[in-house]
């Protein structure tokens, strides 16, 4: 029988909740306020935490963090006024499963205790399992490529995330790699038959949301029934309609548990919150798992095995693209150039260039004269000091030997060019 631990200053409420949660087959257990919870909790552990927001001498937000302090697993419901919404939201951020405004209905009560039970069977599991689907190290490795640390740590990172079922927030600018990272969450959460739901909310429109994402009765529309058992991926989130924000909320309250939620964006989320661009309920729920992608230009050392791989994947009836190589003055152009589009950008070059060569050593001269001007270099602080000589050697030499031109772009005195 799964148990709860009801935490409320006042014995009406603990009798009230006793008498409707009992019969629906939750064991409970009562304590006064969030010291004595806390102990309780550490002492025999429960389920479910059901606790009131507003106690003294411990409220319901620092019992939160002791909680998650002490069990990162442990699942906690706040109740708190109905004016108190922006308690409530902050509930989220530091943790909670989710909350109740008073008063609340008891089908309501219930249907979040039943929630909150499922969600905690779905952690039991994958931890009893090792994280759900074998990762095999192929799986990362071999569409995140890279050797640098930025690379090693986003590993690192998404191999934590596959072990857990939270919404995953991915932060970074285009072309970073943040679908393939959806992708591989997806290939480790669900089944073999489980689908991957994709929806760019920079395409669609308003009515076409209401119709596909948030369904009647807020109980979700047919993509988020197609995504059950599988991934709901929403990419650029921060171009979701303010309007369908708040009704996601309830979609994702009723819903979420039931697929593995990856949204993308570009922008700085927390920042639209504080400008009242975007709602602070409906990011907390998204985002409490964040993941920052690092853009190819701060982690240069990766793109000629990034370039490699993608010429290995090029076709050419013409040459085997396993033999095509680089000299080392192309690749100093590609490893030196700003890549605004990132690894979609690089694959695009590299691809087009791999699969119509006619010889197969690659140089400078075959690359696109966009990549060889100034003004798509980047500034030298962006560069380790390590490289700071050969790269002021290579602006030089691309500036013609005009040092006032090449020291406007890289931002330095001219008496550094020597």
């Amino acid at each position: 029988m799964p148990s709860v631990l009801i935490v409320d200053d006042l014995i009406s409420i603990h009798e009230m909740l006793d008498a409707v949660i009992q019969p629906t087959g939750f064991s409970t257990v009562f304590a006064t306020d969030g010291e004595k919870a806390l102990a309780r909790y550490k002492a025999e552990k429960f389920d479910l935490v059901l606790a009131d927001i507003d106690m003294k001498p411990m409220d319901g937000i620092t019992l939160l963090k002791h909680l998650k302090q002490y069990d990162p697993n442990s699942v906690t419901i706040i109740m708190t006024a109905y004016a108190s919404t922006e308690s409530a939201v902050q509930a989220l951020k530091f943790g909670a499963f989710d909350y109740l405004q008073k008063p609340f209905r008891v089908d309501e009560l219930i249907a979040t205790l039943r929630r909150g039970i499922e969600f905690k069977e779905i952690q039991a599991q994958r931890a009893s399992t090792g994280g759900g689907a074998a990762l095999k190290p192929e799986d990362i490795e071999g569409r995140l490529l890279g050797t640098s640390p930025q690379i090693k740590r986003l590993i690192q990172q998404v191999k934590k995330l596959a072990a857990v079922r939270t919404p995953v927030l991915l932060v970074g600018e285009n072309g970073t790699g943040k679908t393939s990272i959806a992708e591989i969450l997806h290939t480790v959460t669900g089944s073999d038959e489980a689908h991957f739901v994709r929806i760019d909310c920079s395409l669609s429109s308003e009515t076409h949301f209401r119709q596909g994402l948030l369904g009647l009765n807020g109980e979700g529309g047919p993509w988020v029934r197609e995504a059950k058992g599988g991934t709901l991926f929403l990419q650029h989130l921060q171009c979701l309609p303010e309007a369908v924000q708040k009704e996601l909320v309830s979609v994702l309250r009723n819903t979420a548990h039931g697929f593995r939620l990856v949204c993308t964006t570009t922008e700085d989320l927390e920042k639209m919150v504080d400008e009242g661009r975007f709602n602070d309920e409906l990011f907390y729920r998204v985002a409490s798992l964040p993941l920052q992608l690092p853009p190819l230009r701060e982690r240069k050392e990766d793109i000629p095995l990034v370039i490699k791989h993608f010429t290995t994947q090029s076709s050419n009836p013409q040459i085997d693209t396993n033999l095509i190589e680089f000299t080392d003055d192309a690749m100093a152009i590609l490893s030196a150039y700003h890549w605004p589009g990132n690894l979609t950008e690089l694959f695009q070059l590299t691809s087009k260039i791999a699969s119509t060569t006619e010889t197969r050593v690659i140089t400078s001269e075959q690359l696109p004269l966009r990549l060889k001007e100034l003004k798509h270099w980047p500034t030298l602080a962006e560069f380790i000091a390590g490289q700071e000589k050969q790269y002021l050697d290579r602006v030089l030499h691309a500036s013609r030997g005009d040092k006032a031109a090449a020291a406007k772009v890289l931002g330095v005195d001219p008496a550094r060019l020597g």
